[in-house]
Parts: structure tokens; sequence; C-alpha cells
């Protein structure tokens, strides 16, 4: 008798469900949702609609419905998840990927096991709160476990980190990834980089990408660049993207500071910068420092989850600083500003570095390996329906 078949992924449908539809988390969903309709899966986005994400895989060819949900628990979570059980039934999807806390939450209690479920916590969600709130986050992610066919994180700090705090679950570990080829520099000379966006002065250029948000730090590096500058007075600091810190943030800023708001794409702030920073107080592995690395630039990132992994070996002195640590973040950037050529030389070995590791086609590779070895769960084991 010839051994089983083994599944076949591309044969597959998934539905990814995903709140937030901006931000890293987006981007990354919308890279896996091209590689998977590109491979011949038929694939669902649920998503919150009008978002950055609900476009961008409507153009790759998934179909996307519209979730409304917000980003935190509160009075809509029943609402939210009956919604979530709607649209998964209207599917019928061979397997679910949740994507955040949110989508994990109402996912994991609509579904109870129902389907093969991934959750993909990009970051856990008990990094984010304190005290009772965090503990009852700690309990949730323990029990929503049992429903959760597979959970991938992204760095294996990530996955440290859920174990510590008592997940236990049937792991795998996959790097974020980019598309090399779109972040790569293609200036040709100095002038054309001259002419990027944000380089209308001669000093140097510090480049911030991310959700003005507490988990992205922005504070901090505000906090610090009045040390910056005492040691480059010309430096100038852009802060690329929106959030609920917006306002704040600019009322503390000086002059120096350039907010762009939300972009369209994130490629030319990283060709005008002549460094990247990134100092969040927690991630499962960033993804604005992968892409500044594929696009030739040193970076300077706080030592959270994925930091360390994400780093050129030999980087971590210059590059890793403490979170929350304005002094110690000061120190990097006016070194590193101080000294072009190491700039030019670090972020040469980060471009090679994030080629050779973080390619976006490593992950959704690795992504179809899961999907295909939990292919054959729903016709072998029993499953609870699907709430109504």
């Amino acid at each position: 008798m010839p051994p089983p078949r083994e599944p076949d992924s591309s044969s597959l449908s998934v539905l990814h469900a995903v709140q937030p539809g901006d931000g890293g988390v987006a981007r990354v969903v919308a890279d896996l949702v091209r590689d998977q309709v590109r491979a011949g899966m038929r694939v669902t986005v649920a998503c919150p609609p009008g978002t950055p994400l609900a476009a961008a895989v409507h153009a790759e060819g998934a179909d996307v419905y519209a979730w409304r949900a917000g980003r935190d628990p509160g009075p809509r979570l029943v609402r939210e998840t009956l919604g979530l059980a709607r649209l998964i039934r209207t599917a019928r999807p061979d397997l679910v990927h949740a994507h955040s806390a949110k989508a994990g939450l109402c996912a994991r209690l609509a579904l109870r096991g129902a389907l093969p479920t991934v959750y993909q916590p990009h970051a856990w969600s008990f990094e984010a709160v304190e005290g009772t709130v965090a503990a009852l986050a700690r309990r949730w992610e323990r029990r929503a476990a049992r429903w959760t066919q597979r959970i991938v994180c992204v760095s294996e700090a990530e996955r440290r980190t859920g174990e510590e705090a008592g997940v236990r679950a049937s792991w795998s570990v996959i790097h974020n990834g980019v598309d090399v080829a779109r972040f790569a520099d293609t200036s040709a000379d100095a002038d054309a980089r001259t002419a990027a966006p944000g380089r209308s002065g001669d000093g140097p250029v510090v480049v911030c990408v991310g959700r003005l948000c507490r988990q992205k730090g922005q504070d901090t590096l505000l906090a610090a660049w009045p040390a910056v500058l005492a040691q480059i007075p010309t430096a100038r600091l852009v802060l690329v993207g929106d959030g609920p810190d917006g306002e704040r943030l600019r009322a503390a800023a000086p002059p120096s500071v350039r907010f762009t708001g939300s972009v369209d794409d994130t490629a030319p702030w990283y060709r005008a910068a002549d460094l990247v920073v990134l100092p969040s107080r927690w991630e499962g592995m960033a993804l604005a420092p992968l892409e500044a690395m594929a696009s030739g630039r040193p970076v300077v990132v706080s030592d959270v989850d994925g930091a360390r992994e994400s780093l050129p070996p030999g980087h971590e002195p210059l590059c890793l600083v403490p979170p929350g640590d304005p002094a110690a973040l000061a120190v990097a950037v006016g070194r590193l500003l101080g000294r072009p050529e190491l700039r030019r030389s670090l972020g040469h070995q980060a471009h090679a570095h994030v080629l050779s590791r973080f390619d976006v086609r490593r992950t959704g590779a690795a992504v179809a390996d899961v999907y295909r070895e939990l292919a054959g769960t729903r016709s072998t084991e029993h499953r609870e329906p699907i709430s109504p």
C-alpha cells in the first residue's frame, strides 16, 4: 500500500482574522496573503473595513470581509465575537489564522477548536498592561492555548516570554520577513538621496517609523533628543506614522522634529535616513528595523523581544539599548550620528544580514509548512461546532 499523501497547502482555504488593520501587523499579513494567493490558496481576510490592510489584500486577490472590531476588549466583545463567527461560517475555511490579541481572543472564543486554529500574537497582550489586567491577560492566554493548534511566534524571545507566562502550546517560531527588493536603496548617487523626503538640510537625519503610541516609545526618543542635539546640533528627527499619542508627542517636540502623519509608503523615509531608531517598550520582533536594514540603514533599537535576533552578529554593543532609557538612547544615537563611516559599514552589513535571513519568501514558506502540518487535523479529529 502506498504511503498517505502529504497534504498540499496550495489547495487549502485559509481565513486570516486581523485587528489592527494598519501598522506592522497589517504589513506582515499583507505579505502573507500575497504569497498565499500566488501559491493558489483560497484566502479570506476578516479585518476592519476602510483600512490599509483591507485595501492591500483586496488588491492581491483575497476575499475581504468587513469585521468591525476595535483594538481593545470592551462592551462590544460579544458582538465582535459573534460577528467573526458568522464570517467564518460564511467563508468555510479549512484553517483560521488569527493575528494579534483581539483577533486571537475573538477567533478562539468563536471556534473553541472547531477548526484548526493558528494564533500569532505579534507581541503578547499581557506585556502592554500591568497589575490585575496583565494577570487576567496571562490567564486567558494559558486557557486559550487548549483551543489553539499552533502558536506562531516571530522570535524565540517571544516564545520564551509566553512559556514564562505559563502558556503551554504547540509552538512554531517563524521570524518576520520583508520584501528586500522593495526596500533596497536604489539611490544611484548622493544627489538622488538628498532629494528624498526629509533631507532638506545639511545635518544627519534620524527616522523613527511606527504607530505613535506607548508601545513604540517615541516619548523616550523625544526625551533623549536634547542630549542628541547637544552632541550633533544639526541633527533632525522625523517621526513617521500616526496614532493615539500624536497630539501629546507633537506638543513635546522641538523645532528639529518633523511629524509626517500616516504615509502610504515608508520606503522613501528609510532611504532618507542616516539612522533609524525604534525605542519600543515591547515587541515580538519589530518590522521597522528589518525594513530599515533591508534599505541598508543602521538601526538603534531597544532590547525587547526579537531585537537581538534581528540584529547582525556583533551589532548589539552599538545598536541595542535598554527600553525606556533616554540617556542610553541618546548616547547610542549620538555616537553613530558622529561617525558616518561606521554608519555606512553597519548599513551594508545590515542589508546583507536581512537578505540572507529575513526575506519574506522564507516567512511565507515556513507558514505554509505549518498549514500543511495542520491540514489533516480537521478530518481526523472530532470538532465542536462553531459558535452561533
